[in-house]
């Protein structure tokens, strides 16, 4: 396995995690009090915004050439870290 395959395979795990995470948050979202539910929603919106634009880099670092996939890598890791941001801003909403 070459290192942007690595690459790839763990920002796919994390990916998963956080998807995972998230699923049990929609469910508790279906069961919290309406004013509640609404901050559950812009967490839960936020959070899919930038998992969807870090979704996308990855998908660019996927299938740019052997040459040029670590010019994408820079701008992935910055999405990630969006994106890391807005699940933990969540998480911290989540556990309450």
């Amino acid at each position: 396995m070459n290192s942007r395959d690595q690459y790839v395979e763990t920002l796919k795990t994390q990916l998963d995690q956080w998807n995972s995470e998230v699923a049990k948050w929609e469910e508790k979202t279906k069961t919290a009090q309406a004013d509640v539910q609404a901050r559950y929603e812009k967490q839960l919106e936020e959070f899919r915004r930038q998992r969807d634009q870090a979704l996308e880099q990855m998908r660019q670092v996927q299938g740019a050439s052997a040459d040029a996939w670590q010019n994408f890598m820079r701008s992935t890791d910055e999405a990630w870290a969006k994106t890391r941001e807005a699940y933990e801003k969540a998480y911290t909403q989540f556990r309450k």
